[in-house]
């Protein structure tokens, strides 16, 4: 649904007091969500030489979440991503797409794995609204275990300006690049003169789900 700016502004005020947000999520309904790509972000960080934690990200991907506040393990996560879609910030005026080098066979190798996913094996509760999610990432061809922990922001239930239901989370989680197969430039023992073997990933997504229910008794 698109929002004037008007509504958009009157939207963020109603979230900011709190008025139609809680950060139980016991107030959303259970139900099949879909990714909001506009708001959402995938962000992975490498260590570059001990001198900084390199950050990179992807513009393109997807995911469907099966969600019940009232079961959460029961949860269920599927993410697609375009692995052709990695941006970094290396400068265009130096003459060099980096972007491609890094999409080629010495790393992603995009044009024989176009496509990155994960799926959700387990869900667990480890506090009020926090989760370990385990489960499969496929990447350059190669499918191994991966852990993200994710922690609920909150959500809610609809409102007249966007009445779909709408939650919110934050994940991280770590692995290493040389279990699926891209081990360029990875230091050699002992020393950080490379790329870190060990890649951390920043996930920030809402989600969009079932829509608000309509109170019948209202109707004429």
């Amino acid at each position: 649904m698109k929002l004037s700016a008007h509504k958009y502004m009157l939207l963020s005020v109603l979230l900011v007091s709190g008025s139609a947000f809680s950060a139980a999520p016991t107030s959303v309904p259970a139900g099949r969500y879909t990714l909001d790509p506009a708001h959402a972000t995938l962000l992975f960080r490498v260590n570059h030489l001990g001198f900084s934690h390199y950050t990179a990200r992807f513009k393109d991907f997807e995911a469907t979440l099966q969600f019940d506040p009232a079961r959460i393990a029961a949860s269920q996560v599927n993410v697609t991503v375009d692995a052709a879609s990695l941006e970094t910030d290396f400068p265009a005026a130096l003459k060099l797409d980096f972007n491609a080098e890094l999409r080629g066979a010495d790393w992603l190798d995009t044009a024989k794995h176009p496509r990155m996913t994960f799926r959700s094996m387990r869900v667990n509760p480890t506090g009020k609204q926090t989760f370990r999610i385990d489960g499969e990432l496929t990447l350059h061809g190669v499918t191994r275990p991966v852990a993200l922990e994710a922690t609920y922001n909150g959500g809610y239930a609809g409102h007249p300006m966007d009445p779909n239901a709408r939650i919110g989370f934050s994940a991280r989680g770590h692995l290493k690049r040389s279990d699926f197969g891209v081990s360029a430039g990875i230091p050699a023992p002992g020393t950080t003169m490379g790329v870190s073997d060990d890649v951390e990933v920043i996930i920030e997504a809402e989600f969009s789900g079932p829509p608000m229910a309509t109170d019948s008794s209202t109707k004429h």
